[in-house]
């Protein structure tokens, strides 16, 4: 499960943006998951409670936003999801495409007081 040194990673990252910026109290942190990327939501919210003790983040809301993994056709230029169309255009059944969104991995938001 490498979702636990990734939510290490985001959470240096998270206390270092406090720092700088005279945070003393993080209500919520918003990543987004693209769902062709390589993490697992649910493992990442499994993880995320022992990753933050002891932590500035300690008693933060984790908010998780899932991102399509969209793709346009190459052949009729219909933009589709990739996962719910097994890969192929719903309009013309090509499977050439270019990949639009479904990778990223970001902290979208930090709600502080």
């Amino acid at each position: 499960m490498h979702e636990l040194g990734v939510v290490i990673e985001v959470i240096k990252t998270v206390e270092n943006f406090a720092r700088k910026n005279a945070l003393t109290k993080i209500d919520t942190l918003v990543l987004q998951i693209g769902e062709l990327s390589s993490m697992i939501p649910r493992y990442i919210e499994a993880c995320y409670p022992a990753a933050v003790d002891g932590t500035l983040l300690k008693d933060t809301k984790l908010k998780i936003e899932i991102l399509p993994g969209n793709a346009i056709c190459k052949k009729c230029n219909k933009v589709f999801n990739l996962l719910e169309n097994n890969g192929n255009c719903p309009n013309c059944e090509s499977k050439e495409w270019d990949l639009l969104c479904g990778k990223e991995f970001m902290i979208k938001e930090i709600i502080a007081f």
